[in-house]
C-alpha cells in the first residue's frame, strides 16, 4: 500500500485570484458580446463575397438576440475594474513572494512542452519532472497572463478613445484596438475550453490542490 502525504500547492491568494477571475471572466465575455451583437461588423470576405461572419443572421433570428448595447456596457466596464484590480494584485503578489519562478517559462520551455504534449497523447511514457507547473503549462499561462493585460489595455483605448488617445494609437487607431479586444476575447474563450478540459483529464487531485491549496502525493 502506499503512503500519502498532503504537499502545499497553491497559496491562497493565487487561489483567490483564479476563481474569482472565472466568474469575472465568464461575465466579461458574456457581457463583451452584448456589445458586439448591437454592432456585428466583423467578417472575412473577398471583394463583395462574404466568406465567413462570427453571428450569421440565422443565429439572431433563431435565438431571438435582443439590442442590449447599454447594458452590456455598463456590466463590462463595471467588470473590466474588477478585473483590472483582481489582475494587479496576482502581479504584485507573484513578483513580491517569488511564485512568478513557477510561472516564467525556462529557455529550454518550448522544447520540453513538446514531451508534454507527447505524454498527454499517451505517446511518450516517461513521466514529466514533479514540478508544480510544466513547461506547456508556463507557456500558456505566460500568454494568458500577457493577454490579460492587452485585454485591459485595448479596453481603455475602447473606453477612453480621446482621454487614452496615446494607448488607441499603439494599437493603431480605435478600430484596430477594437479588434485587437475582439481577438483576444477569442483566445480567452479558446483558452477556457482548453483549461477546463485539461482540469478534467487532470482528476479531482488537480482540482482540491486549487481548492485547498493541498495535493496528495506518494510519500517517497
Amino acid at each position: 500500500m502506499k503512503n500519502l502525504k498532503l504537499r502545499k500547492k497553491h497559496p491562497l491568494v493565487i487561489r483567490w485570484n483564479h476563481w474569482i477571475n472565472f466568474p469575472i471572466l465568464t461575465l466579461m465575455i458574456w457581457s463583451g458580446l452584448l456589445i458586439y451583437w448591437a454592432n456585428d461588423i466583423y467578417k472575412i470576405s473577398i471583394g463583395e463575397t462574404v466568406l465567413f461572419r462570427f453571428f450569421p443572421e440565422s443565429f439572431y433570428t433563431y435565438f431571438n438576440i435582443p439590442q442590449r448595447l447599454s447594458e452590456g456596457m455598463g456590466w463590462h466596464f463595471f467588470l473590466m475594474w474588477i478585473f483590472t484590480i483582481n489582475g494587479v494584485i496576482y502581479i504584485l503578489y507573484s513578483i513580491f513572494s517569488g511564485e512568478w519562478k513557477y510561472i516564467i517559462p525556462s529557455k529550454n520551455a518550448i522544447k520540453e512542452s513538446f514531451d508534454v504534449i507527447l505524454h498527454d497523447l499517451k505517446i511518450n511514457k516517461n513521466p514529466l519532472p514533479d514540478r508544480k507547473f510544466n513547461s506547456a503549462q508556463q507557456i500558456i499561462y505566460t500568454i494568458i497572463g500577457i493577454m490579460g493585460v492587452l485585454s485591459v489595455a485595448t479596453g481603455m483605448a475602447i473606453y477612453k478613445p480621446i482621454q487614452f488617445s496615446w494607448l488607441a494609437w499603439l494599437f493603431g487607431g480605435y478600430e484596430y484596438a477594437r479588434v485587437w479586444h475582439f481577438i483576444i476575447m477569442i483566445i480567452f474563450v479558446l483558452f477556457f475550453i482548453v483549461h477546463i478540459i485539461q482540469v478534467i483529464r487532470a482528476g479531482w487531485n488537480n482540482l482540491r490542490a486549487m481548492i485547498t491549496g493541498y495535493e496528495v502525493v506518494e510519500d517517497k
